[in-house]
């Protein structure tokens, strides 16, 4: 019998624990803990090509910006409030731009839930290309498996607005609950499977990923064969003139399903590129890549059918019916003003102490 020294059995049990625990949800929950912004390297993705045709914004060394926030100086704001990465765009030329934390133009940031606000433009473009008819359809005419459920009275909108009144525990810090067993676990298709209803649709608004993840398997269904990472790539980063390559996280499922609720993994100048896209009504440099009704539908305030005046098609409205966002748990932002042909980047580790919402809205009248 071969004998293995104390070191040799230490590092076998270690090797053994991380097995077990990157291979269930409970494990992966306990080993990873929180999300983080270098979770693109823990999970499966596909890959996302830079545009052989880049855009680049413009530059200038007289950028306008604020000098301070809070008697600190705007640099030490941001750095203090945990910020990686921070752009101004106004008329398409970059204001500000700064990388703190050691993070740098190239660095990859995952979107975590900007993706939602992307996964919707999708949603847009499969309408326009006719592979999805209408925001009316009930999902269950793209997920039939889901008629079992009690479900077939979701429709497509309203997942988009959050109005689905499906039961879904949103916590990420409960290994059990449903937010955690989307991010962490292993087949989003399976998870899908179990959803029910709690109330009536159309009702009520209730935040939950449950939504867009939905979102993201009718999407994939009406695709036909072709990835959701496929037809981002031709619907929007190659024709937006993407800088970098990217990447959008996928379960651990043999025929990976994207995590569209989050994990869009790319860099803050490409994410900039999204927000020009809907201030500009889906017109990129002369050509129409989602219809105008589409993003005036998206960016409207609306509050009937249970739905709020914060929120509408998976973006957030800080000034109903005059500026838009998308944003992420950890204080990732997308802001679009376009009254003041205003975007804003903010990224970073989590929110700090800040009131990004407020800075943001504050910004855009000092323009």
């Amino acid at each position: 019998m071969i004998k293995l020294d104390s070191k040799i059995k230490a590092g076998v049990m270690v090797m053994i624990t991380l097995l077990l625990f990157t291979s269930c949800q409970l494990g992966r929950f306990v080993f990873y803990n929180f999300a983080d912004i270098k979770d693109y390297r823990k999970f499966k993705s596909r890959p996302l090509n830079a545009s052989p045709i880049a855009f680049n914004f413009c530059s200038t060394e007289k950028g306008k910006f604020p000098k301070e926030i809070d008697n600190t100086t705007f640099d030490k704001y941001l750095e203090n409030n945990k910020t990686v990465a921070f752009l101004i765009i106004k008329n398409d030329t970059i204001q500000y731009e700064k990388y703190f934390k050691g993070y740098e133009q190239e660095s990859i940031v995952p979107s975590f839930s900007m993706a939602k606000s992307i996964s919707s433009i999708l949603i847009g473009c499969a309408i326009d290309d006719g592979l999805i008819k209408s925001v009316d359809e009930s999902i269950t005419n793209y997920i039939p498996e889901l008629k079992k459920n009690g479900l077939e009275k979701v429709t497509i909108k309203h997942l988009l607005q959050m109005t689905s009144g499906i039961k879904f525990n949103e916590s990420y810090i409960n290994p059990f609950g449903d937010a955690a067993s989307f991010y962490y676990g292993l087949n989003l298709r399976k998870q899908i499977a179990k959803m029910k209803l709690k109330h009536e649709p159309g009702k009520k608004f209730e935040y939950i990923s449950g939504n867009t993840q939905l979102l993201g398997l009718v999407l994939e269904r009406s695709l036909r064969g072709k990835t959701i990472t496929q037809y981002l790539q031709d619907k929007l980063w190659t024709p937006l003139g993407m800088e970098y390559s990217a990447s959008w996280s996928i379960d651990r499922n043999k025929n990976g399903l994207e995590k569209t609720f989050c994990c869009l993994n790319a860099r803050a100048r490409d994410f900039a590129k999204i927000g020009r896209l809907y201030k500009n009504k889906g017109n990129w440099n002369g050509t129409q890549i989602v219809s105008q009704k589409w993003v005036d539908e998206s960016t409207k305030l609306d509050t009937t059918d249970g739905s709020v005046d914060y929120y509408q098609y998976q973006w957030w409205l800080p000034t109903p019916n005059e500026d838009f966002m998308a944003e992420g748990i950890l204080g990732q932002f997308v802001y679009v003003n376009p009254s003041k042909n205003l975007i804003i980047v903010r990224l970073g580790k989590n929110e700090g102490k800040a009131n990004w919402w407020t800075i943001f809205t504050s910004l855009a009248k000092a323009y």
